[in-house]
């Protein structure tokens, strides 16, 4: 991969996961999806757009279904799930406008499958943080009219084992934050620790909508 800013210089939630936060947020209405996401791609000046495109590339390139794929963007962006959500079109998109980006600071540039991630023995850690969440979790998606995205917890558990356990802990934090899903203290100083064992800025964890108990405010 190209070198972009590092994970830990990234105070906004990063890669796919940042985008979904971007696109649920209330940041420039009435843009383009095209528009949003070279915006995104430039953010940074273009520091950002390595770890997107690592992130579009490992989901592309893994075993998981379409709808699995989908299920889960879905979540992070707090919508109902749909068939015609983008899938793989819309995650080749994204790449596209992440290696034009690239390509402006470094015209030779050209993109090739991410490896094994580093980040394969965290795995169990992360699920079993969804394990523990995921009553919650399912219990508010089917709760939000609307809002409904049915198998969510399973797909989540594919990401991790099958895509990457570090995006996989990160949309299944952006699922909990979307859904205003309220955790424990000790959940929280777990979500915190596994952040620093990802490299992530401590805002990517807690960006101040993870529903925490009233004694940490």
């Amino acid at each position: 991969m190209t070198v972009g800013l590092q994970r830990h210089e990234i105070w906004v939630d990063l890669g796919l996961s940042g985008l979904t936060k971007w696109f649920g947020g209330p940041w420039n209405p009435g843009a383009t999806t095209s528009g949003m996401i070279a915006e995104i791609a430039d953010w940074g000046e273009g520091g950002f757009a390595p770890l997107l495109l690592e992130d579009a590339l490992r989901v592309l390139n893994s075993p998981i279904p379409t709808r699995t794929a989908d299920t889960v963007l879905c979540a992070a962006l707090g919508r109902a799930y749909g068939p015609d959500f983008g899938g793989p079109g819309l995650l080749r998109h994204i790449v596209g406008a992440c290696v034009e980006r690239v390509r402006r600071d470094d015209p030779s540039y050209e993109p090739v499958p991410p490896g094994p991630s580093p980040y394969v023995g965290l795995a169990g850690e992360v699920l079993a943080e969804i394990d523990e969440a995921g009553p919650t979790l399912s219990l508010s998606v089917a709760g939000t009219p609307g809002r409904d995205v049915p198998g969510l917890v399973p797909a989540l558990e594919q990401f991790v084992t099958e895509v990457d356990p570090d995006l996989g802990f990160r949309l299944f934090l952006r699922a909990m934050k979307m859904y205003a899903v309220p955790i424990t203290a000790e959940q929280y100083t777990n979500y915190l620790a596994l952040g620093k064992k990802f490299g992530y800025h401590e805002e990517v964890v807690d960006d101040g909508n993870l529903q925490i108990p009233d004694s940490l405010d």
